[in-house]
């Protein structure tokens, strides 16, 4: 039987999974809530069947599974809302801002038991294990470490921003929003990572979030990872992560494409998909049925995303020299 779904926050990803949701055989949205009304009749509309609940209480209660849309500061409560339930959780990421709150938050629902994951995007990605598997059987040699490199003329970008804040300091930022997926990514790879050095800088407006960052970021056994963001100037966005081995090296851009190189240039492993989004949420939701079942899952886990959460609010705090 599918399973009856709840979308807690229909902004742009809210909305996203409310329509691969009831296009998805595992699943049926029964119950929307979102504080506006108009995101609300929005995503009603791609899920005529789904009702919109009076409140995120009701929608939890209407529910097996609820999946957390909302920005990262509300989401704990309804986290632990729906785990308190019985319900099973999917939420977005980052898990949270405070690493406090969100370790409390993981321990738990950890104690409750139920399912829950996070929705780091490559996950379940053709590109992430086809890339593990590639580490894992020697075909890149040695992995040396990895190289994350995000630009943007704009933040948010023009997309993005009827979620106003994603530009505010608070709960924003392109390291939360982006890096953080390549950084799951990149701990999938090279095991747990920890700040070496990070230089984020800020607008002259304190509530804003940052444009530029530099870090390093070593494993375990000094493998680094190098990061370079930046925003502003007449620009594409570019999003790269490099996974560097000794025979051969592995480059994600914008999260699917999968190029590979030998030391020449990067040529592109394998088709790219027609829709690579709907590509991922479906892979994605595929896995989370996994995981509701209790079978082994690609998905992140809450402990892999206060991992990464952790990486990036040591960054952000660090200050600015």
């Amino acid at each position: 039987m599918a399973v009856k779904t709840a979308i807690i926050g229909l902004g742009i990803m809210g909305g996203r999974m409310v329509q691969r949701m009831a296009a998805h055989d595992g699943y049926v949205p029964v119950a929307l809530w979102d504080p506006d009304p108009q995101a609300c009749t929005e995503a009603q509309a791609l899920a005529p069947t789904a009702v919109i609940a009076p409140g995120a209480d009701a929608a939890i209660a209407a529910a097996d599974l609820v999946y957390l849309a909302c920005p990262p500061v509300p989401r704990k409560a309804y986290a632990l809302a729906a785990a308190a339930a019985g319900k099973a959780v999917f939420l977005e990421k980052p898990l949270g801002v405070d690493v406090a709150e969100s370790q409390d938050l993981v321990a738990r629902l950890s104690g409750f038991g139920v399912p829950a994951a996070v929705n780091f995007t490559q996950a379940a990605g053709a590109a992430m294990t086809g890339v593990s598997d590639a580490a894992r059987s020697g075909a890149l040699g040695t992995v040396v470490g990895a190289d994350i490199v995000v630009t943007y003329g704009a933040w948010p970008r023009a997309w993005q921003k009827a979620a106003d804040w994603l530009r505010f300091r608070a709960e924003g930022g392109m390291t939360r929003e982006v890096i953080s997926h390549f950084l799951f990514f990149s701990e999938r790879i090279l095991g747990p990572l920890s700040v070496v050095w990070a230089r984020p800088f800020y607008p002259d407006d304190p509530a804003l979030c940052e444009t530029h960052l530099l870090a390093r970021l070593e494993a375990a056994d000094g493998r680094p990872v190098t990061i370079m963001a930046s925003v502003g100037g007449a620009q594409p966005d570019r999003q790269e992560l490099t996974i560097k081995g000794s025979a051969a090296s592995r480059r994600i851009t914008d999260f699917y494409v999968d190029a590979i190189s030998d030391g020449g240039p990067f040529t592109e492993f394998g088709p790219r998909p027609d829709d690579p989004r709907v590509a991922s949420l479906n892979a994605q939701l595929d896995d989370l049925l996994l995981c509701m079942a209790g079978k082994a899952h690609r998905l992140a886990t809450p402990e892999e995303a206060l991992r990464v959460q952790i990486l990036v609010e040591t960054m952000l705090a660090t200050p600015a020299g």
